[in-house]
């Protein structure tokens, strides 16, 4: 990064400056000469015939690249599906939050019932099977959340990373959330 750091400025100093050639006729040059532009090397402007739309040529350019690889051509693995899922869960956790607060401190000013004695009624009027179906979709990802993260803390010190430990570690945690999500959607 440094190498580069250096070479981007060498070559902004090179752009700045003028060369020798045109430094040397400068100075031959008056200033009113210097001023009017007259003394200064030029170019003549060159167009290319083409006239075609700049647009379609960078599409014609794409198609000849390479596609890159895609999760498509992978075989799934326990590793990146347990962390995709990781990330899913937090936001299935912290998204409905922050929806739930939101609601709550504007209940009042909407006329709505969101205090505890009224989520309480609304849920002890569903039947059993709702309740243990409504517990459970909202336990797991919480379960599943907290167990994943057990194990990525772990992988922050540096255990468990062999191949082996990354399975059988994936595995556990699937295996301890469901059945903690159904303990607790049984309570």
């Amino acid at each position: 990064m440094f190498s580069s750091k250096v070479a981007q400025q060498s070559l902004r100093r090179l752009a700045v400056q003028q060369p020798l050639p045109m430094q040397a006729s400068m100075m031959r040059a008056s200033p009113a000469a210097v001023a009017l532009g007259k003394g200064i090397q030029s170019r003549p402007v060159t167009s290319s015939p083409n006239t075609e739309d700049p647009t379609q040529i960078l599409a014609k350019q794409r198609l000849n690249r390479p596609v890159s690889p895609h999760l498509s051509i992978y075989k799934p693995q326990i590793g990146w599906i347990g962390s995709s899922l990781h990330r899913i869960s937090g936001v299935a956790l912290s998204g409905p939050l922050y929806l739930w607060a939101t609601a709550y401190l504007f209940s009042p000013a909407l006329g709505w019932h969101l205090e505890s004695a009224s989520m309480v009624a609304a849920m002890g009027a569903l039947p059993v099977a709702v309740k243990i179906g409504l517990k459970t979709i909202l336990a797991l990802p919480f379960t599943y959340h907290s167990m994943n993260g057990i194990r990525h803390l772990t992988w922050d010190l540096g255990k468990g990373l062999s191949n082996n430990a990354i399975i059988k570690s994936g595995w556990t945690v699937i295996g301890l959330s469901v059945t903690s999500a159904i303990a607790l959607a049984l309570l």
